[in-house]
């Protein structure tokens, strides 16, 4: 299995953890809370009580820890420029650290930790949610809740559609990508040499085979999905209907309780 393969974004592992039991509802909901959540968070207690639920929440699908965070290496350079800018642009506090005309201030190094805190619980979340609900289970509980919406016009089982094809298709263009690259080594490129105007550039050769293969892929679902009658939500049934469970009310009952500590910790 190649490295790209084995990023989680977008791939779905089956179990029967209690996270996976799941309403896919329930869990679009609660990731969106938690998103709000960590935006409001902005002091180290409300970080370590998100950190501490997202851990708690890892434990419960039983998810390897190893495997989701392979997750964080496509943004890890994210991560380290949302620092670099962070430690030498915001001023405030004391000064840590000074060189000639660099200066480093307490606050920047306390952004730049609580920053790239944000944003790694962010994505370990909604990893852990593609992880744990089929491309299936996603699309029906999407347009479940965009249901309401329909009565003004607004396409919500297209949207739910294109949601679900792109989330499906990562794995399929990394996989992709990961050959190109292959195949381009074997003649002689080189895409870990060199500076980083020398390594952008070499992408080029690399990009471009790329977006070729993924129109190429999704012409190919286009005329599949016609030849197979598709026609949009028009007279579409649905083999299994989502359910509200005695779990999805136990979970409902966690999440309030999660919203209730989480504030007291902030007014505290």
């Amino acid at each position: 299995m190649n490295f790209l393969s084995r990023i989680p974004i977008g791939q779905y592992i089956p179990g029967r953890s209690f996270v996976h039991r799941l309403d896919p509802r329930s869990k679009l909901l609660f990731t969106l809370l938690f998103v709000f959540l960590i935006f409001l968070a902005d002091e180290p207690r409300t970080y370590l009580f998100l950190i501490g639920f997202t851990l708690l929440s890892l434990f419960a699908s039983r998810i390897s820890l190893t495997y989701l965070f392979r997750s964080l290496k496509p943004i890890i350079w994210l991560i380290l420029l949302t620092v670099l800018v962070h430690v030498f642009m915001t001023k405030g506090g004391n000064i840590v650290w000074e060189w000639k005309w660099i200066t480093v201030y307490e606050e920047g190094v306390r952004q730049a930790i609580l920053i790239s805190v944000r944003l790694i619980v962010l994505i370990v979340m909604a990893s852990l949610l593609t992880l744990t609900t089929s491309p299936l289970d996603l699309t029906d509980g999407i347009e479940r809740l965009l249901q309401p919406a329909t009565r003004f016009g607004f396409p919500a089982h297209d949207l739910a559609m294109m949601m679900s094809i792109a989330l499906r298709f990562i794995p399929t263009l990394l996989e992709e990508m990961d050959k190109i690259m292959k195949a381009q080594m074997s003649r002689g490129a080189y895409f870990d040499s060199g500076g980083l105007v020398k390594r952008t550039q070499a992408l080029v050769p690399l990009l471009i085979p790329l977006f070729v293969s993924a129109f190429r892929r999704a012409e190919e679902l286009a005329l599949a999905m016609e030849a197979r009658g598709y026609r949009g939500a028009i007279g579409r049934t649905k083999l299994r209907e989502l359910a509200w469970t005695r779990t999805d009310g136990v979970f409902l009952v966690i999440v309030i309780i999660l919203v209730a500590l989480f504030f007291l910790i902030k007014l505290w």
